[in-house]
């Protein structure tokens, strides 16, 4: 393959910055003020349960409240408004992303691998490039607000005694995840941000009291300069690790029917499990390793509500996406197991 050498020449881009700190230090609200600056149509994902819209008195924006923190759904809101093409996008916070993700592997881990951790993050690691590919794809411009790691250290006031003093030290997120963004903000309780990476030139190891909307401006100033940026699509749809539809003669395995069973009677795979714990009763963290009874039971419960014979809110959950409901399941699968 024939390589090419060329002037490098700056173009005009899109920011992509990560906020940080402990609770109280402003990070939803810094994100709102640095978004206003920037300039243009606000879309806020709110992974906290309406927090962000107690700004909403204050500065206009659009929001998604995230019903989960899966990182499937994280991409769904981001390609939503990627679609409605929405200019500044805040994601408040992507640490709630890397909880699920651990939690997930955790569960993977005692499941599948068999308490081999490492042997699930064959399956992790992907899934949190996804979220990272779906942030530096957006066509606008992305703010991620994480939490940090606390410690208590201890400092003098202005009379000369000593108090104790909360501090960030690191993002809530997977390490070297500051790689990705261009700016990375620290901020700490009294509201003062200091710049720790910056891809400006302009503001590295500034103290900024308070940022907002005067440094939202320059950020933008920086951003526009330079030649016009080749156009770039819209967020990719996301990839999915979706049910299987198998060949004619191909052998399906009993995850793959149930989980496209439950597919096709309205709910999305992110709930799968959940559902099969509502219905069975008990915790559920592979649809392969049921008995078949069980099994047998799920897959009932689940043509039971494609048939509208019942409802998914029966069970305390809420169809959200349908699909042909497969055709009877491979003779003997979910037979009853003898007793041993």
């Amino acid at each position: 393959m024939a390589l090419q050498i060329k002037h490098a020449t700056k173009t005009q881009s899109r920011l992509r910055m990560g906020a940080f700190g402990p609770s109280g230090a402003g990070k939803t609200m810094t994100s709102l003020r640095i978004a206003t600056g920037l300039g243009g149509k606000i879309g806020v994902i709110d992974t906290e349960r309406g927090s962000a819209a107690k700004y909403s008195d204050r500065w206009p924006f659009d929001v998604i409240e995230l019903p989960d923190h899966s990182i499937d759904t994280y991409i769904d809101a981001i390609h939503a408004f990627a679609k409605a093409e929405y200019d500044v996008l805040i994601i408040d916070s992507i640490s709630h992303a890397w909880e699920w993700l651990l939690d997930f592997i955790d569960k993977l881990g005692k499941t599948k691998y068999k308490g081999n951790k490492w042997s699930a993050w064959s399956e992790g690691t992907p899934k949190q490039q996804q979220l990272v590919d779906a942030i530096l794809q957006y066509p606008g411009h992305v703010i991620a607000t994480m939490r940090s790691k606390t410690e208590w250290v201890t400092e003098q006031n202005d009379r000369g005694k000593s108090t104790p003093v909360r501090i960030g030290v690191a993002p809530r997120q997977r390490d070297g995840v500051e790689y990705e963004f261009d700016v990375l903000l620290e901020m700490n309780v009294e509201n003062v941000g200091r710049i720790i990476k910056d891809r400006t030139g302009k503001f590295q190891d500034a103290i900024i009291e308070k940022p907002g909307e005067e440094f939202g401006q320059q950020l933008a100033e920086w951003l526009s300069s330079g030649a016009p940026a080749v156009g770039e699509p819209l967020v990719a749809e996301p990839t999915r690790q979706a049910p299987k539809k198998a060949d004619a003669g191909e052998k399906r395995s009993q995850g793959d029917v149930l989980a496209q069973a439950l597919s096709a009677s309205g709910l999305a795979s992110s709930v799968h499990l959940e559902a099969a714990s509502k219905v069975l009763g008990a915790a559920v963290e592979d649809l392969d390793a049921l008995s078949k009874d069980d099994a047998h039971r799920l897959y009932q419960a689940a043509k039971a509500v494609k048939g509208g014979e019942t409802t998914w809110g029966d069970y305390g959950l809420s169809g959200q996406v349908e699909d042909e409901f497969p055709a009877d399941p491979p003779e003997g699968m979910f037979d009853e197991e003898e007793p041993a």
